[in-house]
């Protein structure tokens, strides 16, 4: 399915990972103590600033800060936006 939003400038739209359900021992996490995601695939990016291209391309797995970025709900799910350089690295 293809979203249909587009980011402007240095923006990259992501789809953060869910959040962990289950503890490897088989601990069920209650949604108080599950932790942000801090990984994501990244869904669209913006064409980038006049003098920068953009690194990330769509389909990447990266890392982001856990503060880093704003929760949207586009199209039934949500995503966070955030600049290209709030995002660590590529993995």
């Amino acid at each position: 399915m293809a979203i249909k939003f587009k980011p402007l400038a240095d923006r990259v739209l992501i789809k953060p990972v869910p959040a962990e359900e289950k503890t490897t021992s088989g601990i069920i996490i209650p949604d108080t103590a599950k932790e942000k995601p801090l990984k994501g695939t990244v869904v669209a990016v913006g064409p980038g600033k006049n003098d920068e291209s953009m690194t990330v391309k769509k389909g990447d797995a990266v890392l982001y800060g856990q503060y880093s970025g704003t929760e949207i709900k586009i199209e039934s799910g949500d995503y966070l936006i955030m600049k290209e350089s709030d995002i660590y690295g590529i993995c």
